[in-house]
């Protein structure tokens, strides 16, 4: 087995999204990755680290993750409390949650988020903006979409359980079962558990195939 490496980043910029939702932006540090990949990160000093699918484009200069505090988790609260020029230690990125190299720019996606799971596709889409994509982002409340701004018009769906001041009002479960979806469309769904399971039988019932779905849990 290939050991981790560890190496220490400084941390940019931290861009608040919401009172509990933030971006660190760190130095990359000729670290590589594939779009969709994930890494390890935590506080310097600390001997917890937890896996964070890379938010940020290969071809961008910096790295970025998109973190939700959990106040009672062994990270995150140590995560919030760091600022620029403190640093975090990163392993090595890893993971098979990627498109395909010679994906064909007509080929239909979608891309079915929960929370901060939207943290791979963003990087999809700033990595290859001319992607045929649809993304759904289940969220509580229209707050929590996290930087729409960064998909293109009409390919984001806001749908909040909480609230009405999203897209759709109701998970990406309902919105699904009443917008079916093309059986030849590539199918990424990257959150919970149970989103994921429940997406999967939908997805497999509107006659995709399994083969055409991928998926990544995120905690």
């Amino acid at each position: 087995m290939r050991k981790r490496s560890f190496n220490l980043h400084k941390i940019i910029e931290k861009r608040d999204l919401t009172p509990s939702t933030f971006v660190l932006r760190m130095e990359r540090n000729g670290l590589e990755f594939v779009a969709g990949q994930h890494i390890q990160v935590g506080p310097p000093n600390g001997i917890h680290t937890r896996e964070y699918s890379i938010y940020s484009a290969p071809g961008d200069k910096d790295l970025e993750i998109l973190v939700r505090e959990v106040e009672t988790g062994l990270v995150t609260p140590a995560l919030k409390k760091l600022k620029p020029e403190d640093g975090v230690v990163i392993n090595d990125a890893v993971g098979y949650f990627t498109l395909p190299g010679d994906l064909a720019e007509e080929q239909p996606l979608l891309f079915v988020a929960s929370g901060t799971g939207i943290s791979p596709f963003h990087s999809f889409v700033k990595d290859r903006p001319a992607l045929n994509y649809r993304l759904l982002h289940g969220v509580r409340y229209a707050s929590e979409a996290y930087e729409r701004e960064d998909y293109a018009e009409g390919r984001y769906v806001a749908c909040t359980s909480q609230d009405a001041g999203g897209d759709f009002k109701g998970r990406v479960t309902d919105y699904l079962r009443q917008n079916p979806v093309n059986p030849d469309t590539l199918c990424y769904l990257c959150g919970n558990c149970d989103m994921i399971h429940e997406v999967f039988d939908i997805l497999e019932e509107q006659g995709v195939k399994s083969d055409n779905i991928f998926t990544e849990v995120y905690f």
